[in-house]
């Protein structure tokens, strides 16, 4: 299995890149990262593109993830929305934050860490982990919907 990774500055490119891979027949295989801003002034809660996690319903492309998401709270990160398979990772991982979750799925600590930063800053982590029969596939739909730093691991 490989990774495919890919932070994305709007919230809904997120969704859509999650519609299409979806779509394409990725599914439990697709994890998202994300700030909760709710807790922190920012959006309102139903302007999250992972509201559905918290309600136990579904929005746009996070049906079906719901069952595997979670809120966590890094040290110097903050609240977080974990979804999908990386959820587990993270909730074991928490003192190591993003980075030391990624870790386990072949990402190198310095590009953890660059992921790591770019969800602080309020970006969206996808990641999809598939194999290496539709990695292209995957690493191809992030970047067609925006995703910036699209890297195989």
């Amino acid at each position: 299995m490989k990774t495919v990774a890919g932070i994305f500055t709007a919230r809904d490119a997120a969704e859509r890149a999650i519609n299409d891979l979806r779509h394409q027949g990725f599914d439990k295989e697709i994890s998202v990262v994300a700030k909760d801003d709710r807790r922190e002034g920012g959006r309102g809660a139903g302007d999250s593109v992972l509201e559905g996690t918290y309600t136990g319903g579904a929005v746009g492309g996070l049906a079906g993830l719901a069952a595997g998401a979670g809120a966590l709270a890094i040290p110097g990160i903050g609240p977080i929305v974990a979804a999908g398979p990386i959820a587990g990772l993270l909730s074991g991982a928490a003192t190591g934050g993003i980075a030391g979750g990624l870790l386990d799925w072949g990402i190198p600590a310095q590009r953890g860490r660059h992921y790591e930063e770019r969800v602080k800053q309020g970006n969206v982590l996808v990641s999809v982990r598939t194999g290496d029969d539709r990695v292209l596939m995957a690493a191809d739909i992030l970047r067609r919907h925006g995703a910036q730093d699209v890297e195989t691991y």
